[in-house]
């Protein structure tokens, strides 16, 4: 998948096109519907497909302290959208200048002139331009007048629910990763490239792959039974602790450190995929560290225990 970047790479030689535009964050299933719409018209009219998505996100810049914790990196939703067969990702730079133009000036500036959109694909809850003043309907005048296509996509539901990434955020929050399956169509990964950290795991018989996490905040906060992909290594069981370390350094940033339970695997500097099955616990502060050693220790062996059960025994969330 080819990454264009800012408004900058809105050349001729990428129009024509067809084309969508969202967040993405998360790339569930009705992202999924969404993508599956835009590859049909991709084929209709023999033409690349173009997800257009923001950096940061809308929500990010407008209240940064406020704004909802980020499903994926961007790294992760480009491979996400990658593995869906989108050709081409348009990522803009969400600043002052995108924030004030008006929904008319950004469906021109952007589709009908930048991208030269032969059909657009918009999710049902779309909204774009200054205070989000257009909808489908504007999008759908202006194509009529611009000579493009404008397709609504159909909310996509599970057990009687829409999926989104707020539902997703919440199924993540609550360790219902039963819920959050069944909105992405497969297991909730983070991923990223293992750092040096303080090495206290190791210190206290536990040595952990650490992975900063390029993002504000995380959806979820815990103790968890994942398994590990990438390096080398392939559907690993492992536990993971995601949080800021209370007991040792409380208001850092969020952290994910992964123990695999079998093997001391040298991972410094290789990236990893972390699926997460399970939710033993929420993250909590001790007032020592044999008391932290002694937790790890005692969540360690309930993981093996846990990944010893039968697939259908299993407590999976």
């Amino acid at each position: 998948m080819e990454l264009l970047r800012g408004l900058s790479s809105l050349r001729a030689k990428i129009r024509p096109s067809v084309a969508t535009i969202g967040a993405f964050d998360g790339v569930h299933l009705g992202h999924q519907t969404v993508i599956s719409q835009l590859a049909e018209q991709g084929r209709k009219f023999d033409l690349p497909t173009t997800v257009v998505t923001f950096e940061p996100l809308p929500r990010e810049y407008l209240a940064a302290d406020s704004a909802p914790a980020r499903l994926q990196s961007f790294r992760e939703r480009f491979e996400s959208l990658a593995a869906l067969g989108v050709n081409r990702l348009l990522c803009l730079r969400f600043n002052e200048t995108l924030r004030q133009m008006s929904a008319e000036e950004f469906a021109e500036g952007i589709f009908a002139k930048g991208l030269g959109v032969r059909a657009l694909v918009l999710g049902d809850d779309f909204r774009f331009g200054h205070d989000r003043e257009g909808g489908f309907s504007l999008m759908e005048s202006i194509g009529e007048r611009e000579g493009f296509d404008t397709l609504a996509t159909e909310t996509i539901e599970v057990d009687g629910a829409r999926v989104s990434s707020t539902r997703l955020r919440k199924a993540l929050a609550d360790g219902d990763f039963s819920t959050a399956r069944a909105c992405l169509g497969r297991d909730y990964e983070i991923s990223g490239r293992v750092v040096y950290g303080r090495q206290l795991g190791r210190q206290i018989g536990s040595p952990t792959a650490n992975i900063a996490l390029r993002r504000g905040s995380v959806p979820l906060s815990g103790v968890f039974a994942v398994t590990v992909e990438g390096a080398g290594l392939s559907n690993v069981p492992a536990i993971a602790n995601v949080g800021v370390r209370p007991t040792v350094e409380e208001g850092l940033k969020p952290n994910l450190e992964v123990h695999i339970l079998d093997g001391d695997h040298g991972l410094y500097g290789q990236r990893i995929n972390v699926r997460f099955l399970h939710k033993f616990r929420d993250e909590e502060r001790y007032e020592s560290l044999e008391i932290l050693k002694a937790k790890i220790h005692e969540d360690i062996e309930g993981a093996r225990a846990w990944f010893a059960l039968g697939t259908e025994d299993r407590k999976i969330s």
